[in-house]
Parts: structure tokens; C-alpha cells; sequence
């Protein structure tokens, strides 16, 4: 097996001292440009790949962080970790992605993991599982902070960033209730999921508000946010004897399922039946009918959870309370939503 290469192998290799090296990596702006093109040069010839644990034992700490999505096919989850990445490479940090743990064995595997990586910490969606998890991370020492979770729905001692999916819901149903719909069918996605619970809370204070009580919001779960899980919501909705002019999906998956499905049906989207989705993810604009969709910014969910994170360590001496920043969603309206004149208004 060919040794491991070291930083007095690079050192030897420039010319220069092993203090010089470890300037270039942790303070460059002290090291002359030459020096420092000379020191990467040979870091680049030998294959030179530096030690996180090594950084540990020196008391610094690591630079790789963990992000724990809850499902990485699902394209938010995607910009989530597409927004931490793009913070951590600014502040010369890595990225270790992880989908969450589904139960005891899963939990400790990924658990296992993070300590032998010596994270930083650690960025996680919370599910129904997540508690444990966290509690474990806690029992670790290693810092987290959670994303697209409302401190005000659970969690209020942790760190997290969050979107005000109340608030989301309710834009959304109002949207559809000042477009004259009364009858509006909530399509949702799995029941353990707090975002979920949220946006219909949102849905049922836009009925209150017009004097609609809770029940009149109709519902069909879904155990899945998928297209696939949206066909079949779409199927069981073309089977109602009574079907609604209106719906209201709680994410653009299964949003595109159902607009499929009801258009192989021969129905228009929307004068048969308007539909307002959540996400706002590039295929919203691009479906066949472009989705009125609720954006969620994702980038701006996993950037911020970043910069969160730096402070978590703090947070573990009890040094000073968590940090809870909670973003606001906005309505993007497009074609899915608007009938007749509202829809030539702007340009459908």
C-alpha cells in the first residue's frame, strides 16, 4: 500500500516549513502569493489530501457539516441541500448527506458515522423519527440545527430555520376562495409530517375567515409526496360523486400527478378545477398547465442553517438561546389557478 503523504512531505516538497503549509491552509493571506502558489503546486503533485481527524486532535474543529433530508428524490430536499452546500463551500466547509434515519438500527448506524467523521455538526428535516435522533445527537455533543421546522410547532429549544407553512396554507385557499370557489379539496401527504399538519391549519383560518367551518375543508391523504401518490390521489378525486371545484396539494409532486390525471380525464385545468400547489420547484412553471404553487425558498433554508450552525457550539455551554428564524412563503400565480378574464389579466 503506497503511504499516506504528509505535510512535511509537502513542506519538503516546496521548500518550505511545515508552518508555512499549515499557513496556507488555515490563515492564506499571511502566506506571499508565491509561496503559496509553490506550497498548492506540490500539494497538487503529491495528492496531498489533509486529516479532519488530525484537525480534531489539534483542537480545531472539523470542517465537514452533515445534512439529514428526509427524502433526496424529492427536489426541495435537493435545493435544501443545495443552499447548505453553496454557505458551507463560502465559509470553507464540506458537505456529508445523509437521508434520515428510519429506526433504532438506521439511527445508530448514521449516528456511528458522524462521530467517526468528526463533524462539525449536523443540519436535519425533522420526521416523526427525528426526536430520538436529535436527543442522541445531543447525548453526542454534536451541535444541530433543524431545517423547514417552526420553533413554534415543537422544538422551541433548538436551533432552526423554518418556513410559516400556516401562513402558506392560508395564501393558498384564500387565493382560491377570492377566486369564487367554495368547495376545496386539501390533498396532502403523509400525516406525521409537521409542514403537512401546518398547511392545512393555514387552509381550515382561510374557510374561518369567510365563515366556512374546519369540515367544509375536504381532504384526501396521500402517504407519499410523489407524482406517482398524486395519480392516485387524482384517481380517487375523479371517483367523488361530488367533486370540488378547487384543491389545494401541499407539495408540486403530487401536484403534477393529479394535473396529469385529470387531463388524461379530458379535464381543463382550471374551469373544470383550479389547482394551487406548495414548492414552487422548477417543474411548477413547466408543467403542462403551469402550477400557481407556493414558494418555499429552499436555497435559503439550508445557506441559513448554515450560518446558524457556527453558532451551535455555543449553544451547548448554554452560553446564550437558540436562534429561530422563520421565513415567510409568497404566492407565485400562474395559469393553474385562474379562470376566464383573471387568466387573460396576465397573459394565460
Amino acid at each position: 500500500m503506497k503511504p499516506r503523504v504528509g505535510i512535511a512531505d509537502v513542506a519538503r516538497e516546496a521548500g518550505v516549513s511545515m508552518g508555512t503549509v499549515s499557513n496556507v491552509f488555515n490563515r492564506p493571506e499571511v502566506v506571499a502569493v508565491r509561496t503559496r502558489s509553490r506550497v498548492l503546486s506540490a500539494v497538487e503533485r503529491l495528492g496531498y489530501v489533509r486529516s479532519e481527524s488530525a484537525r480534531v486532535l489539534r483542537g480545531q474543529l472539523s470542517r465537514i457539516i452533515a445534512v439529514v433530508v428526509h427524502d433526496l428524490a424529492n427536489p426541495f430536499c435537493m435545493t435544501l441541500v443545495q443552499g447548505a452546500e453553496e454557505e458551507a463551500r463560502r465559509a470553507g466547509l464540506a458537505v456529508m448527506v445523509y437521508t434520515s434515519p428510519r429506526d433504532a438500527v438506521d439511527e445508530a448506524r448514521c449516528l456511528g458515522s458522524l462521530t467517526e467523521h468528526e463533524v462539525r455538526g449536523v443540519l436535519i428535516t425533522p420526521t416523526d423519527n427525528s426526536d430520538s435522533f436529535t436527543a442522541a445527537l445531543e447525548r453526542a455533543g454534536i451541535p444541530f440545527v433543524l431545517m423547514d421546522c417552526d420553533p413554534r410547532h415543537g422544538h422551541p429549544q433548538a436551533c432552526s430555520v423554518a418556513v410559516d407553512d400556516v401562513t402558506g396554507g392560508r395564501l393558498a385557499v384564500q387565493h382560491l376562495l377570492d377566486g369564487g370557489h367554495r368547495t376545496v379539496c386539501f390533498i396532502g401527504g403523509p400525516q406525521h409530517l409537521a409542514q403537512v399538519e401546518q398547511r392545512r391549519a393555514g387552509a381550515r383560518e382561510a374557510l374561518a375567515q369567510v365563515g366556512q367551518p374546519a369540515s367544509a375543508l375536504r381532504e384526501l391523504v396521500c402517504p407519499a409526496m410523489t407524482v406517482a401518490e398524486g395519480r392516485e390521489a387524482g384517481r380517487r378525486l375523479l371517483a367523488l360523486p361530488d367533486r370540488p371545484t378547487a384543491l389545494f396539494c401541499t407539495d408540486d409532486l403530487l401536484a403534477l400527478g393529479v394535473l396529469q390525471e385529470l387531463s388524461e380525464a379530458g379535464l381543463r385545468v382550471p374551469d373544470d378545477m383550479a389547482l394551487v400547489s406548495c414548492g414552487d420547484i422548477d417543474y411548477a412553471s413547466a408543467a403542462s398547465v403551469p402550477l400557481t404553487s407556493l414558494m418555499r425558498p429552499g436555497r435559503m433554508l439550508g445557506s441559513t442553517a448554515v450560518q446558524l450552525l457556527e453558532a451551535a457550539p455555543l449553544l451547548l455551554e448554554g452560553e446564550h438561546d437558540p436562534r429561530q428564524v422563520v421565513l415567510t412563503p409568497q404566492l407565485t400565480v400562474r395559469r393553474s389557478s385562474l379562470r376566464g378574464l383573471h387568466a387573460s389579466a396576465i397573459g394565460y
